[in-house]
């Protein structure tokens, strides 16, 4: 009897810590997903704002800062398109790393009732 019951915490134990492996390795696949899209909006951002500071610093007359406005509405109007995009992506990706956790969960919530079928069958009384 206790030879029963240490195997089975041994192997409830075994599929807990599977599945707990599983489920970091979801959530880290995801959260570099999100840190590598993280830095290439920031870098794209970056990029856009130094070519534009680069032509400011330039500017010496009143005619060049003129020229300057235009060109400083569109960056504000590219960024904020690059951040609405950079957000419905990362808000995909979460989509997917929740997806990703509740197939784990139902493959985990199969195999229980697959083993409690068996246990189920085994004590049941042969009629």
């Amino acid at each position: 009897m206790y030879e029963q019951m240490h195997q089975q915490f041994t192997q409830f134990n075994k599929q807990f810590a599977d599945a707990a492996l599983k489920a970091h390795a979801i959530a880290l696949e995801g959260m570099e997903r999100a840190l590598e899209l993280h830095m290439k909006t920031i870098e794209e951002q970056m990029s856009a704002a130094t070519a534009f500071f680069n032509e400011a610093a330039e500017a010496r007359n009143l005619e060049a800062w003129k020229t300057l406005w235009p060109k400083s509405a569109q960056l504000v109007k590219e960024s904020a398109e690059r951040a609405f995009a950079a957000g419905q992506e990362l808000f995909g990706l979460a989509i997917k790393t929740g997806e990703a956790f509740g197939e784990l969960a139902k493959g985990q919530i199969e195999a229980v009732n697959g083993q409690v079928k068996q246990a189920a069958k085994k004590a049941a009384p042969a009629k």
